[in-house]
Protein backbone atom coordinates (compact mmCIF):
# COMPACT_ATOMS: atom_id res chain seq x y z
CA UNK A 1 0.00 0.00 0.00
CA UNK A 2 1.29 3.36 -1.24
CA UNK A 3 0.50 6.69 -1.43
CA UNK A 4 1.83 9.97 -2.69
CA UNK A 5 2.04 12.70 -0.15
CA UNK A 6 -0.75 15.68 -0.40
CA UNK A 7 1.02 19.22 -0.87
CA UNK A 8 0.51 20.18 3.10
CA UNK A 9 2.05 16.82 4.20
CA UNK A 10 4.97 17.74 1.56
CA UNK A 11 5.32 21.02 3.13
CA UNK A 12 5.25 19.70 6.46
CA UNK A 13 7.73 16.85 5.82
CA UNK A 14 10.28 19.36 4.06
CA UNK A 15 13.16 17.91 3.13
CA UNK A 16 13.11 15.53 6.25
CA UNK A 17 16.08 17.23 7.48
CA UNK A 18 14.71 19.54 10.32
CA UNK A 19 11.97 17.84 12.69
CA UNK A 20 8.63 19.19 12.64
CA UNK A 21 6.67 16.96 15.36
CA UNK A 22 3.93 16.76 17.96
CA UNK A 23 3.86 14.93 21.25
CA UNK A 24 0.63 14.16 23.32
CA UNK A 25 2.04 13.43 26.85
CA UNK A 26 -0.61 11.47 29.32
CA UNK A 27 0.06 9.78 32.76
CA UNK A 28 -1.88 6.60 33.75
CA UNK A 29 -1.59 4.82 37.33
CA UNK A 30 -0.98 1.24 37.24
CA UNK A 31 1.48 -1.51 36.85
CA UNK A 32 2.84 -2.49 33.18
CA UNK A 33 5.01 -4.50 31.04
CA UNK A 34 7.15 -3.92 27.93
CA UNK A 35 5.24 -6.51 26.50
CA UNK A 36 1.69 -5.46 27.27
CA UNK A 37 2.76 -2.06 25.89
CA UNK A 38 4.39 -3.61 22.79
CA UNK A 39 1.32 -5.09 22.23
CA UNK A 40 -0.91 -2.56 22.52
CA UNK A 41 1.40 -0.14 19.80
CA UNK A 42 1.22 -3.36 17.40
CA UNK A 43 -2.80 -3.52 17.39
CA UNK A 44 -3.42 -0.05 16.51
CA UNK A 45 -0.49 0.16 13.97
CA UNK A 46 -2.43 -3.05 12.82
CA UNK A 47 -5.74 -0.71 12.25
CA UNK A 48 -3.88 2.20 11.15
CA UNK A 49 -1.72 1.35 8.03
CA UNK A 50 0.08 4.81 7.85
CA UNK A 51 1.15 4.43 11.34
CA UNK A 52 3.22 1.33 9.50
CA UNK A 53 3.83 3.57 6.66
CA UNK A 54 7.93 4.50 5.82
CA UNK A 55 8.47 7.29 3.52
CA UNK A 56 10.50 6.61 0.01
CA UNK A 57 11.29 9.40 -2.89
CA UNK A 58 10.44 8.19 -6.34
CA UNK A 59 12.49 10.01 -9.68
CA UNK A 60 11.19 12.93 -9.33
CA UNK A 61 12.55 13.73 -5.76
CA UNK A 62 8.59 12.90 -4.97
CA UNK A 63 7.98 11.71 -1.32
CA UNK A 64 5.20 8.65 -0.88
CA UNK A 65 4.00 6.73 2.05
CA UNK A 66 4.55 3.32 1.65
CA UNK A 67 3.53 0.12 3.77
CA UNK A 68 6.27 -2.36 3.76
CA UNK A 69 4.81 -6.04 3.85
CA UNK A 70 6.81 -6.74 7.29
CA UNK A 71 6.44 -3.50 9.16
CA UNK A 72 8.39 -2.35 11.36
CA UNK A 73 6.97 -1.67 15.16
CA UNK A 74 6.84 1.99 16.67
CA UNK A 75 10.03 2.03 18.75
CA UNK A 76 9.60 2.32 22.59
CA UNK A 77 11.79 4.40 24.56
CA UNK A 78 12.28 3.77 28.25
CA UNK A 79 13.35 6.20 30.83
CA UNK A 80 13.25 6.10 34.76
CA UNK A 81 10.40 8.30 35.97
CA UNK A 82 12.37 11.26 38.87
CA UNK A 83 10.33 14.05 38.37
CA UNK A 84 6.47 15.11 38.08
CA UNK A 85 7.76 17.66 35.07
CA UNK A 86 10.09 14.68 33.39
CA UNK A 87 7.49 14.33 30.55
CA UNK A 88 7.99 18.42 29.65
CA UNK A 89 12.13 17.82 29.43
CA UNK A 90 11.24 14.67 27.19
CA UNK A 91 8.47 16.08 24.95
CA UNK A 92 11.10 18.82 23.90
CA UNK A 93 13.62 16.45 23.09
CA UNK A 94 11.17 14.74 20.81
CA UNK A 95 10.90 18.26 19.45
CA UNK A 96 14.55 18.05 18.14
CA UNK A 97 14.36 14.25 17.14
CA UNK A 98 14.67 13.35 13.83
CA UNK A 99 12.88 10.66 12.42
CA UNK A 100 14.38 8.08 9.80
CA UNK A 101 11.75 7.79 8.30
CA UNK A 102 13.14 5.16 5.19
CA UNK A 103 13.37 2.80 8.10
CA UNK A 104 11.44 3.79 10.96
CA UNK A 105 7.93 5.02 10.85
CA UNK A 106 6.98 8.23 11.60
CA UNK A 107 5.84 7.70 15.55
CA UNK A 108 7.72 7.33 18.58
CA UNK A 109 6.81 5.93 22.22
CA UNK A 110 8.16 7.25 25.13
CA UNK A 111 7.95 5.63 28.72
CA UNK A 112 8.69 7.39 31.72
CA UNK A 113 8.67 4.50 34.05
CA UNK A 114 7.54 4.58 37.19
CA UNK A 115 6.49 2.56 40.17
CA UNK A 116 2.76 3.03 40.32
CA UNK A 117 2.59 6.04 38.15
CA UNK A 118 4.05 6.56 34.49
CA UNK A 119 3.78 9.25 32.26
CA UNK A 120 4.12 7.91 28.64
CA UNK A 121 4.01 9.94 25.07
CA UNK A 122 3.15 9.78 22.00
CA UNK A 123 5.54 11.55 19.26
CA UNK A 124 4.98 11.80 15.95
CA UNK A 125 5.60 13.70 12.57
CA UNK A 126 3.53 16.54 12.17
CA UNK A 127 2.96 15.10 8.46
CA UNK A 128 1.74 12.21 9.71
CA UNK A 129 -1.52 13.37 11.22
CA UNK A 130 -3.20 16.26 13.66
CA UNK A 131 -4.42 16.37 17.06
CA UNK A 132 -7.70 14.93 16.56
CA UNK A 133 -5.95 11.64 14.68
CA UNK A 134 -3.73 11.63 17.45
CA UNK A 135 -6.12 11.50 20.45
CA UNK A 136 -8.29 8.97 18.13
CA UNK A 137 -5.32 6.54 18.15
CA UNK A 138 -4.45 7.24 21.91
CA UNK A 139 -8.04 6.23 22.87
CA UNK A 140 -7.26 3.01 20.78
CA UNK A 141 -4.28 1.98 22.58
CA UNK A 142 -5.93 2.54 25.91
CA UNK A 143 -8.77 -0.18 25.35
CA UNK A 144 -6.31 -2.16 24.01
CA UNK A 145 -3.68 -1.63 26.32
CA UNK A 146 -6.30 -2.50 29.02
CA UNK A 147 -7.84 -5.56 27.34
CA UNK A 148 -5.61 -6.86 24.18
CA UNK A 149 -8.60 -8.72 23.13
CA UNK A 150 -10.98 -5.32 22.10
CA UNK A 151 -11.44 -5.26 18.49
CA UNK A 152 -11.07 -1.49 17.41
CA UNK A 153 -11.65 -2.47 13.84
CA UNK A 154 -9.56 -1.81 10.66
CA UNK A 155 -8.91 1.78 9.06
CA UNK A 156 -10.08 2.44 5.52
CA UNK A 157 -7.16 4.75 4.93
CA UNK A 158 -7.69 8.06 2.66
CA UNK A 159 -5.66 7.06 -0.39
CA UNK A 160 -5.55 11.19 -2.09
CA UNK A 161 -7.70 13.78 -2.64
CA UNK A 162 -10.32 11.53 -4.58
CA UNK A 163 -11.31 10.24 -0.96
CA UNK A 164 -12.07 13.82 0.60
CA UNK A 165 -13.19 16.05 -2.22
CA UNK A 166 -16.78 14.17 -3.36
CA UNK A 167 -16.36 13.10 -6.83
CA UNK A 168 -19.23 15.66 -8.43
CA UNK A 169 -16.98 18.24 -7.06
CA UNK A 170 -13.14 17.21 -7.86
CA UNK A 171 -14.27 16.08 -11.75
CA UNK A 172 -16.47 19.41 -12.07
CA UNK A 173 -14.56 20.86 -15.19
CA UNK A 174 -15.41 24.92 -13.54
CA UNK A 175 -13.94 23.97 -9.99
CA UNK A 176 -11.03 21.94 -11.49
CA UNK A 177 -10.49 25.51 -13.21
CA UNK A 178 -11.45 27.90 -10.61
CA UNK A 179 -9.05 26.11 -8.53
CA UNK A 180 -6.30 25.08 -10.92
CA UNK A 181 -6.43 29.30 -11.42
CA UNK A 182 -6.51 30.43 -7.71
CA UNK A 183 -3.74 28.37 -7.19
CA UNK A 184 -1.66 30.15 -10.33
CA UNK A 185 -1.98 33.33 -8.78
CA UNK A 186 -0.31 32.34 -5.48
CA UNK A 187 1.97 30.74 -6.56
CA UNK A 188 2.88 34.03 -9.36
CA UNK A 189 2.28 36.31 -6.23
CA UNK A 190 4.19 33.93 -3.60
CA UNK A 191 6.82 34.07 -6.04
CA UNK A 192 7.54 37.79 -5.85
CA UNK A 193 7.11 38.21 -1.99
CA UNK A 194 10.32 39.68 -0.87
CA UNK A 195 11.61 37.75 1.89
CA UNK A 196 15.16 37.39 4.16
CA UNK A 197 17.83 35.82 2.82
CA UNK A 198 17.84 33.49 5.93
CA UNK A 199 15.55 32.49 8.59
CA UNK A 200 15.08 34.38 11.98
CA UNK A 201 17.55 32.43 14.30
CA UNK A 202 15.10 30.13 16.24
CA UNK A 203 17.68 29.70 19.15
CA UNK A 204 16.68 27.63 22.29
CA UNK A 205 13.07 26.37 22.71
CA UNK A 206 10.85 26.21 25.50
CA UNK A 207 7.64 24.61 26.92
CA UNK A 208 5.43 26.23 29.79
CA UNK A 209 2.46 24.31 31.04
CA UNK A 210 -0.51 24.99 33.80
CA UNK A 211 -4.18 23.93 33.98
CA UNK A 212 -7.23 25.77 35.26
CA UNK A 213 -8.87 23.75 38.19
CA UNK A 214 -12.32 21.64 37.88
CA UNK A 215 -14.50 24.83 39.83
CA UNK A 216 -12.36 27.46 37.57
CA UNK A 217 -13.12 25.86 34.42
CA UNK A 218 -16.53 25.58 34.74
CA UNK A 219 -17.14 28.84 35.58
CA UNK A 220 -15.16 30.22 32.70
CA UNK A 221 -17.66 27.28 30.53
CA UNK A 222 -20.80 29.19 32.53
CA UNK A 223 -18.98 32.69 31.66
CA UNK A 224 -19.03 31.90 27.79
CA UNK A 225 -22.63 30.14 27.34
CA UNK A 226 -24.13 33.31 29.11
CA UNK A 227 -22.45 35.68 26.80
CA UNK A 228 -23.35 33.46 23.52
CA UNK A 229 -19.42 33.17 22.82
CA UNK A 230 -17.38 30.03 22.94
CA UNK A 231 -14.48 28.84 25.36
CA UNK A 232 -12.08 29.35 21.94
CA UNK A 233 -13.43 33.02 21.06
CA UNK A 234 -12.74 33.94 24.95
CA UNK A 235 -9.43 32.62 25.04
CA UNK A 236 -8.29 33.75 21.40
CA UNK A 237 -9.72 37.48 23.11
CA UNK A 238 -7.49 37.03 26.21
CA UNK A 239 -4.89 35.97 24.18
CA UNK A 240 -4.73 38.25 21.59
CA UNK A 241 -4.81 41.35 24.99
CA UNK A 242 -2.18 39.61 26.67
CA UNK A 243 0.22 39.59 23.67
CA UNK A 244 -1.02 43.37 23.52
CA UNK A 245 -0.16 44.25 26.88
CA UNK A 246 3.29 42.35 27.08
CA UNK A 247 4.73 43.03 23.83
CA UNK A 248 3.11 46.59 22.92
CA UNK A 249 4.25 47.76 19.54
CA UNK A 250 5.43 44.38 18.79
CA UNK A 251 2.63 42.83 18.79
CA UNK A 252 0.83 42.28 15.48
CA UNK A 253 -3.12 41.71 17.06
CA UNK A 254 -3.40 38.73 14.92
CA UNK A 255 -4.09 35.08 16.16
CA UNK A 256 -4.03 32.06 13.93
CA UNK A 257 -6.33 29.45 14.38
CA UNK A 258 -6.89 25.85 13.35
CA UNK A 259 -10.24 24.72 12.21
CA UNK A 260 -11.31 21.50 12.47
CA UNK A 261 -11.71 20.05 8.91
CA UNK A 262 -13.88 16.87 9.95
CA UNK A 263 -16.53 20.01 10.49
CA UNK A 264 -16.97 20.36 7.11
CA UNK A 265 -15.58 17.25 5.37
CA UNK A 266 -17.59 14.18 6.15
CA UNK A 267 -15.48 12.02 4.33
CA UNK A 268 -12.84 12.34 6.63
CA UNK A 269 -13.27 10.08 10.04
CA UNK A 270 -12.60 10.83 13.40
CA UNK A 271 -10.47 7.67 13.48
CA UNK A 272 -8.37 8.98 9.95
CA UNK A 273 -5.05 9.53 10.45
CA UNK A 274 -4.60 12.82 8.53
CA UNK A 275 -3.08 16.07 8.14
CA UNK A 276 -4.72 18.42 6.40
CA UNK A 277 -6.12 21.44 8.23
CA UNK A 278 -7.86 24.81 7.86
CA UNK A 279 -7.40 28.16 9.50
CA UNK A 280 -8.53 31.47 10.53
CA UNK A 281 -7.21 34.54 11.55
CA UNK A 282 -8.79 36.58 14.66
CA UNK A 283 -8.17 39.74 15.54
CA UNK A 284 -9.42 42.43 18.40
CA UNK A 285 -10.98 46.06 17.80
CA UNK A 286 -9.01 47.93 20.31
CA UNK A 287 -11.55 50.67 20.88
CA UNK A 288 -13.76 47.92 22.32
CA UNK A 289 -14.24 46.67 26.02
CA UNK A 290 -13.58 43.03 26.61
CA UNK A 291 -16.91 42.01 26.62
CA UNK A 292 -18.02 44.03 23.60
CA UNK A 293 -14.83 42.53 21.70
CA UNK A 294 -16.35 39.26 22.13
CA UNK A 295 -19.16 39.46 20.52
CA UNK A 296 -17.88 41.27 17.65
CA UNK A 297 -15.24 38.57 17.51
CA UNK A 298 -17.69 35.52 17.48
CA UNK A 299 -19.43 37.09 15.04
CA UNK A 300 -16.21 37.39 12.54
CA UNK A 301 -15.29 33.99 13.52
CA UNK A 302 -18.57 32.53 12.37
CA UNK A 303 -18.33 34.63 9.26
CA UNK A 304 -15.12 33.49 8.61
CA UNK A 305 -16.01 29.43 9.46
CA UNK A 306 -18.84 29.16 7.31
CA UNK A 307 -16.80 30.96 4.09
CA UNK A 308 -13.72 27.57 4.52
CA UNK A 309 -14.12 25.26 1.64
CA UNK A 310 -12.51 22.15 2.84
CA UNK A 311 -12.54 21.28 -1.47
CA UNK A 312 -11.43 23.88 -3.04
CA UNK A 313 -8.67 24.65 -0.64
CA UNK A 314 -7.30 20.97 -1.08
CA UNK A 315 -8.15 21.42 -4.87
CA UNK A 316 -5.79 24.51 -4.96
CA UNK A 317 -3.19 23.48 -2.76
CA UNK A 318 -3.03 20.00 -4.88
CA UNK A 319 -2.72 21.76 -8.09
CA UNK A 320 0.21 24.24 -6.41
CA UNK A 321 2.68 21.37 -5.99
CA UNK A 322 5.27 22.84 -8.31
CA UNK A 323 5.22 25.86 -6.58
CA UNK A 324 5.97 23.99 -2.76
CA UNK A 325 9.65 25.05 -2.29
CA UNK A 326 8.85 28.76 -2.56
CA UNK A 327 5.70 28.76 -0.23
CA UNK A 328 8.09 27.09 2.03
CA UNK A 329 10.68 29.74 1.50
CA UNK A 330 8.33 32.52 2.40
CA UNK A 331 7.23 30.30 5.55
CA UNK A 332 10.57 30.31 6.75
CA UNK A 333 11.90 33.52 5.68
CA UNK A 334 9.23 35.77 5.96
CA UNK A 335 8.58 38.72 9.00
CA UNK A 336 6.54 37.25 10.75
CA UNK A 337 3.03 38.63 10.94
CA UNK A 338 0.72 37.08 13.68
CA UNK A 339 1.49 36.72 17.78
CA UNK A 340 0.68 32.81 17.75
CA UNK A 341 -1.14 29.97 17.12
CA UNK A 342 -3.73 28.95 19.32
CA UNK A 343 -5.76 25.85 19.31
CA UNK A 344 -8.24 24.29 21.34
CA UNK A 345 -8.75 20.69 20.79
CA UNK A 346 -11.81 21.19 23.14
CA UNK A 347 -12.76 18.22 25.73
CA UNK A 348 -10.89 15.14 25.33
CA UNK A 349 -13.51 11.84 24.91
CA UNK A 350 -11.39 9.59 26.72
CA UNK A 351 -12.51 7.26 29.16
CA UNK A 352 -10.43 8.18 32.95
CA UNK A 353 -11.55 4.23 34.31
CA UNK A 354 -10.12 1.37 33.14
CA UNK A 355 -9.91 -2.32 34.40
CA UNK A 356 -6.23 -2.58 34.66
CA UNK A 357 -5.68 1.17 35.03
CA UNK A 358 -6.55 4.75 35.42
CA UNK A 359 -5.85 7.67 33.43
CA UNK A 360 -4.72 10.51 35.51
CA UNK A 361 -4.98 13.24 33.15
CA UNK A 362 -4.22 14.18 29.30
CA UNK A 363 -1.82 16.89 28.98
CA UNK A 364 -2.04 19.30 26.23
CA UNK A 365 -0.49 18.43 22.85
CA UNK A 366 2.86 20.12 21.64
CA UNK A 367 3.67 20.27 19.07
CA UNK A 368 6.98 22.96 17.01
CA UNK A 369 8.72 22.87 13.65
CA UNK A 370 10.87 24.79 11.02
CA UNK A 371 7.85 26.97 9.15
CA UNK A 372 8.18 30.38 10.88
CA UNK A 373 7.01 31.99 14.07
CA UNK A 374 7.02 28.54 16.24
CA UNK A 375 4.86 30.45 18.84
CA UNK A 376 1.42 28.19 19.66
CA UNK A 377 -0.62 28.08 22.24
CA UNK A 378 -2.77 24.90 22.90
CA UNK A 379 -5.65 23.77 25.38
CA UNK A 380 -7.75 20.66 26.16
CA UNK A 381 -10.04 19.51 28.57
CA UNK A 382 -9.77 16.44 30.42
CA UNK A 383 -11.99 15.11 32.93
CA UNK A 384 -13.18 18.79 33.42
CA UNK A 385 -9.75 20.72 33.96
CA UNK A 386 -8.97 22.90 31.24
CA UNK A 387 -4.81 22.67 30.58
CA UNK A 388 -2.64 24.74 28.33
CA UNK A 389 0.46 23.91 26.75
CA UNK A 390 2.27 27.10 25.57
CA UNK A 391 5.29 26.49 23.32
CA UNK A 392 7.95 28.56 21.58
CA UNK A 393 11.48 29.59 20.51
CA UNK A 394 13.62 32.83 22.19
CA UNK A 395 14.19 34.22 18.81
CA UNK A 396 10.53 34.69 17.71
CA UNK A 397 9.50 35.11 21.59
CA UNK A 398 11.85 35.30 24.36
CA UNK A 399 10.92 33.03 27.26
CA UNK A 400 10.16 35.82 30.05
CA UNK A 401 7.42 37.45 27.49
CA UNK A 402 5.84 34.17 27.33
CA UNK A 403 5.57 33.67 30.81
CA UNK A 404 4.17 37.44 31.07
CA UNK A 405 1.69 36.51 28.26
CA UNK A 406 0.56 33.58 30.20
CA UNK A 407 0.39 35.49 33.81
CA UNK A 408 -1.75 38.08 31.53
CA UNK A 409 -4.25 35.60 30.10
CA UNK A 410 -4.86 33.93 33.67
CA UNK A 411 -5.17 37.65 35.00
CA UNK A 412 -7.97 38.08 32.30
CA UNK A 413 -9.69 35.05 33.22
CA UNK A 414 -9.78 35.85 36.47
CA UNK A 415 -10.97 39.74 36.00
CA UNK A 416 -14.03 38.40 34.07
CA UNK A 417 -15.50 35.85 35.79
CA UNK A 418 -15.24 38.15 39.49
CA UNK A 419 -17.11 40.52 37.39
CA UNK A 420 -19.28 37.58 36.65
CA UNK A 421 -19.66 36.81 39.96
CA UNK A 422 -20.66 40.25 40.92
CA UNK A 423 -23.03 41.09 38.62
Amino acid sequence: MKRRLLFGERMLLGDGKEPFNAVIPFRLRGTFTLKEIQQALAQIQNKHPWLRALISHDEKNIPWFNVPEKPVSIPVRIVTRQSEDQWQEESRREWNTTFNYEKFPLIHFIWIKGEDVSDMLFAFHHCLCDGGSAMAFLKEFLIVLDNPAADIGVENPIMGIQDVVPSPILNSRRQKLKARFIGRLAATAIKWIPTGKKAVERQSDYLIHWKLDETVSKELITYCKSRGVTVNTFLSAAVLQAFKKVRAEKSFNKVSCPVDIRRFAGQIKEDHIFAFGLMIVVSSDEKLSFEDNLRAMQKSVEKKTSKLNPYITMMVMESGHDALSNFTRLLKNGKSSNDCMFSNLGRIQIPHEYKEFTVDTIFSPSVIGPLGNTTTMVTSTYRGEMDFSFMGSEGYLPYTDALAVREEVMQVIHSQLKQMAVS
